[in-house]
């Protein structure tokens, strides 16, 4: 099947979001995501641009897409972090995700990121065997660590 990968735009956003629910859905959080297309709109094209997208389009419709946003290490300087790579399940195994990961790969490198981060789900043994296969480094003795909108309120009461 053929496609396409070029970077979104705001018309995107609404099938960029079927693809966030169906990530969702997949990993079991089916009620996890609150983000509108009006914050994707806004978050990533208006004044503050909070992220870049590619989109995977094929026979018009979107069919993955990977999220990035610019970080900052401590210890190696700027950095990218990948918030997701999403590949439509119609879709797995045609390439697919290997060229958007290149893109994500080829945007860093041309911004002078010192590392590209992402996490993956620790039971998603494809996606984990995916990322090896590409030569990333799986970093299992490391915990994610997040205060959501209620832990952040909760913080803030009690400091």
């Amino acid at each position: 099947m053929n496609y396409t990968i070029r970077d979104a735009t705001a018309d995107d956003m609404p099938q960029v979001l079927k693809l966030i629910q169906e990530l969702a859905s997949f990993e079991k959080e089916e009620d996890a995501v609150e983000v509108t297309v009006q914050e994707l709109v806004e978050d990533g094209f208006g004044s503050t641009k909070l992220f870049h997208c590619f989109v995977a389009e094929s026979e018009d419709a979107i069919v993955g897409m990977a999220l990035i946003y610019p970080r900052y290490s401590t210890w190696k300087g700027a950095i990218i972090h990948l918030e997701d790579l999403i590949v439509t399940e119609k879709m797995r195994g045609s390439g697919l995700g290997t060229a958007l990961l290149n893109e994500v790969v080829k945007y860093g490198h041309a911004r002078g990121a010192k590392r590209i981060n992402w996490e993956v789900i620790d039971w998603n043994e494809p996606a984990i065997e995916f990322y090896e296969s590409k030569g990333a480094r799986v970093m299992r003795d490391w915990d994610v660590v997040q205060l959501d909108e209620q832990g952040i309120a909760n913080y803030l009461t009690n400091c």
